[in-house]
């Protein structure tokens, strides 16, 4: 995916609220379990792949294409994983790193492999900190709505768009901070749900 001239490099697009499964809704938690297990040996090696990144970052200011790959897919898998157990979909999501078009919540990142700042990569944890804090608000209100959304679906069988696209623009902003922090790109991350 290339980014358009000033748009950020990390797109998080998911298609609108459609009907959900009631059992399927009453029952995500234990639906998800096995990606839980999965997603979280491949966000472990991402944090390894993470580290090792940032040190040859720091000494070559290139982030290596197989490693950045790998990092890339991992976030892809855990956003769809995030996206299923907040009810944005009732596809259970693939157990892949590879992008998927058909996927209801789609993830591409234009990540940057050379002309790193080494400077912003080295500081990477503390830059992060206003995004963290500013974010940790707007997810107890994404958990609100989620709490919201899941009894409305449970009798409705659907979430109301209003949560629905709040939730998204939530997962989109958390989305962006994460791959922000995976150190996928240079650009700092906008404070915005859009």
């Amino acid at each position: 995916m290339a980014s358009a001239a000033g748009a950020y490099p990390v797109v998080l697009d998911a298609d609108p609220a459609a009907p959900q499964s009631r059992l399927s809704v009453f029952l995500r938690i234990i639906f998800a379990i096995p990606q839980y297990i999965v997603s979280y040996f491949v966000q472990l090696a991402a944090s390894v792949v993470t580290f090792i990144a940032w040190w040859v970052i720091l000494f070559t200011g290139r982030y290596p294409e197989g490693m950045l790959k790998f990092s890339i897919g991992a976030l892809r898998w855990q956003t769809r994983v995030g996206a299923y157990l907040v009810l944005l979909t009732d596809r259970y999501p693939p157990f892949s790193l590879e992008d998927d078009p058909a996927y209801p919540v789609r993830v591409a990142v234009d990540g940057q492999v050379d002309g790193r700042n080494r400077l912003t990569c080295f500081f990477r944890i503390l830059m992060v900190i206003p995004q963290i804090i500013v974010l940790w608000f707007v997810t107890i209100a994404a958990e609100v709505c989620v709490l919201i959304s899941w009894f409305v679906a449970l009798f409705t069988g659907s979430v109301p768009e209003g949560l629905h696209n709040f939730i998204v623009g939530w997962l989109r902003w958390q989305t962006r901070v994460t791959s922000y922090m995976y150190m996928h790109v240079d650009q700092y991350p906008p404070f915005s749900l859009n």
